[in-house]
């Protein structure tokens, strides 16, 4: 199959593009590297297009990927420090972006799109596991936060409705809390094993005092890069039209529990303690993935087991790290 890929030298991105690649597929790349990076892609750097260019401009997008079977859309801004602190960016990027990738679907007669959206989009669900039907929304319009939410919210409207004519598929995945190496600075995991290592080298004795938002009680659950890759690729191969599949695990922690893990790789006790609330946080999200289950899919890899893969290459790249977060 001849696949295009907006966002593709981003973390998720370039990992999907390998996969495809190694699979003797046909891909072609577009991504502005304001976030990604071409060095994720030097290893097939010989075996893809890739070209350098601003997802949101319909007119580059429409010739780019001309020829393309299925556009896999991912351009995004993500990260919750971006969400707080480039609201309009995240909005910009994501609403136009995805006006530009069904332009150039229609223009080019690319029967298949599927969208990259997210977890954020349901925000606080009502029950846990979450499926897919659930309502999704935007809780408070002042808060910026909301500004990724809302965005993946209006790109799945967009994607269905236009999706009702001339396409052969158009699907949806929400990924939940995708990790592995080089995954950026703004999440969660790489910030907590950051400081995690600050901590130690200025505590030689004792517990390691860590600080986190809220009680510590919030869960979240955390799905490797691998099994994320292995759950595209199942919908990819079966997925239906207009429908919309969450990816994840149902392995649950606490961000109490994540932060004594990530402290206790490196052979050392955390005393957490909380440092104040923070404002729209979500209190529990775990996803139901019977629906992806049901097309065979199955992840493998256990937080306990994926842990190593991100706290070795965080730990020895802090030098890579903005200087806020080192």
């Amino acid at each position: 199959m001849k696949y295009f890929v907006t966002g593709g030298s981003g973390f998720i991105g370039s990992a999907l593009v390998h996969r495809l690649v190694n699979e003797g597929h046909e891909v072609t790349v577009l991504d502005n590297n304001s976030r990604g990076k071409a060095s994720r892609l030097e290893l097939i750097a010989e075996k893809i297009r890739f070209v350098e260019g601003d997802a949101r401009i319909s007119e580059v997008v429409t010739r780019v990927s001309k020829g393309c079977e299925v556009f896999l859309h991912l351009a995004a801004v993500n990260g919750t420090e971006n969400f707080y602190e480039h609201p309009e960016l995240v909005l910009d990027v994501g609403v136009r972006s995805m006006l530009a990738a069904l332009d150039a679907c229609r223009a080019n007669g690319i029967p298949q799109l599927v969208l990259a959206s997210s977890s954020e989009a349901y925000q606080s669900p009502s029950f846990v596991p979450t499926p897919e039907g659930v309502p999704l929304i935007v809780p408070d319009v002042m808060n910026p936060r909301y500004s990724y939410g809302g965005s993946k919210i209006i790109s799945e409207l967009l994607a269905i409705n236009y999706g009702r004519r001339g396409f052969d598929r158009v699907m949806i995945f929400r990924p939940h809390n995708v990790y592995g190496p080089d995954m950026g600075w703004e999440h969660v995991l790489p910030q907590f094993i950051g400081r995690a290592v600050g901590e130690i080298a200025k505590t030689p004795l004792g517990p390691v005092p860590f600080s986190i938002l809220g009680s510590g009680a919030q869960t979240r659950s955390f799905i490797h890069i691998d099994d994320f890759c292995d759950g595209v690729l199942t919908i990819l191969a079966k997925g239906k039209h207009l429908e919309v599949y969450h990816i994840g695990t149902t392995e649950e922690l606490t961000v109490c529990d994540l932060a004594e893990r990530v402290v206790a790789f490196f052979g050392r006790e955390a005393q957490v303690f909380s440092k104040g609330e923070a404002t729209g946080e979500t209190l529990r999200r775990c996803p139901d993935i019977s629906k992806i289950r049901g097309l065979g899919f199955s992840p493998k890899v256990t937080f306990n087991k994926g842990l190593p893969t991100i706290a070795n290459w965080y730990a020895k790249n802090q030098s890579l790290a903005p200087v806020k977060d080192r």
